[in-house]
């Protein structure tokens, strides 16, 4: 499940951190809502972020004659 989840701490300053997600696909999910909300000042990427993401399957038909 992906999620974001935002902190608002006192000063006003909005902490935003994503869960669930690998990869740099965290950038394409809060991309909108960061422009919505105004700059960023500053990014840390989690471990995830530097996660290949495994998309590939393989398949093997046996009955195959080559």
């Amino acid at each position: 499940m992906q999620r974001i989840i935002f902190r608002i701490l006192q000063d006003g300053t909005v902490e935003e951190t994503t869960e669930g997600v690998v990869g740099s696909a965290c950038l394409d999910i809060t991309e909108k809502i960061e422009s919505d909300l105004g700059v960023v000042q500053w990014r840390k990427q989690k471990p995830e972020y530097y996660q290949k993401v495994n998309d590939v399957s393989l398949q093997q038909n046996q009955n195959q004659d080559y």
